[in-house]
């Protein structure tokens, strides 16, 4: 297979990790992760333009697993940067070791001498990288092993937080005004992950590839649980997966994750249970359903007459 790259830009050179979309499922498939083409497809890109991916869904559908996967199969160090209200600079990409700094100045004995010469060497020396203090961002661009960098959950900074992202994003590189542009030995691949919980940047958004992952099918949430649960049976993996589906269409505060679907198999196979019924699907809702009305609407449903609704025909 022709070796194609989108990528001329006197960035590092970085051997392609996969040779086919095919070869990308399958690797996956076997850390237990089970991509579809979609996912399948965009990592191949990723991987070949040498372009981050805004992996974007619903809380609990994978996204940060997805990372993880990709880690595993690449044999690459995981960097994460856990973004949060009020991230900035000093925790994402690096600060000076003030206090290190302080040090020297005190040891260097000219503390308040305001002799140019002095001072000028001194400041050389103080803001050089013995006194830097990497945070993810420029330890994932320094980085000479090969690195999966996570930025997880982006959408909680606020957008004036994204500027800190954009030369990265695009150019692999990071700016120290007092040591100039420090640009990655290879390049990473990278992964943004975003619950949707606000519109993100223009900006950041024409730097990356796009990949929503939603809830997964019927089937594939079957295959999962049958491949997370060992022991396991094929009725009653069907089962949970088809009450999970029933339970995601309520109106709900919170729609439960895949983790949550795979804690709740693991409880009835703890439990010992073959088939779900009303009782074992109220006494465990609080494995799926983390909001006392949410667990009240489910339990609602599983108590209705008649088998009319969705829950109730899951049940059987």
């Amino acid at each position: 297979m022709t070796t194609v790259s989108a990528r001329n830009d006197g960035l590092p050179k970085t051997e392609p990790r996969f040779d086919a979309v095919d070869e990308v499922r399958a690797r996956l498939g076997e850390v237990e992760y089970l991509a579809d083409d979609g996912i399948a497809g965009i990592l191949y890109l990723a991987d070949r333009l040498g372009k981050p991916v805004l992996v974007e869904g619903p809380a609990g559908t994978g996204k940060t697993e997805l990372a993880k996967a990709v880690a595993k199969i690449t044999n690459s160090r995981l960097i994460r940067l856990q973004c949060y209200e009020g991230l900035d600079e000093a925790k994402a990409l690096y600060e000076w070791n003030y206090k290190k700094q302080l040090l020297r100045i005190q040891a260097a004995g000219i503390e308040g001498n305001n002799e140019a010469s002095g001072w000028g060497e001194l400041e050389e020396d103080i803001f050089s990288e013995d006194f830097l203090l990497t945070r993810p961002l420029l330890e994932a661009i320094r980085a000479e092993d090969p690195v999966v960098l996570l930025i997880d959950e982006v959408d909680r900074v606020e957008v004036e937080t994204e500027a800190l992202l954009l030369e990265l994003l695009s150019d692999y590189q990071v700016s120290i005004p007092e040591l100039g542009t420090i640009t990655a030995r290879q390049i990473p691949l990278v992964f943004l992950t975003s619950n949707a919980t606000r519109e993100l940047s223009e900006a950041l958004k024409r730097r990356c590839l796009y990949l929503y992952v939603d809830y997964p099918d019927l089937e594939r949430e079957r295959e999962i649980v049958l491949t997370k649960v060992p022991g396991i049976t094929e009725a009653l993996a069907d089962q949970v997966a088809r009450i999970v589906r029933s339970i995601r269409q309520l109106e709900l505060k919170k729609a439960p994750s895949v983790s949550e679907t795979l804690d709740w198999a693991r409880t009835l196979m703890l439990l010992g249970v073959e088939k779900v019924d009303e009782k074992v699907a109220t006494d465990t809702a609080n494995i799926l359903l983390k909001y006392h009305s949410d667990i009240a609407k489910a339990t609602r449903e599983f108590a209705k007459d008649g088998g009319q609704t969705a829950a109730k025909s899951m049940l059987g």
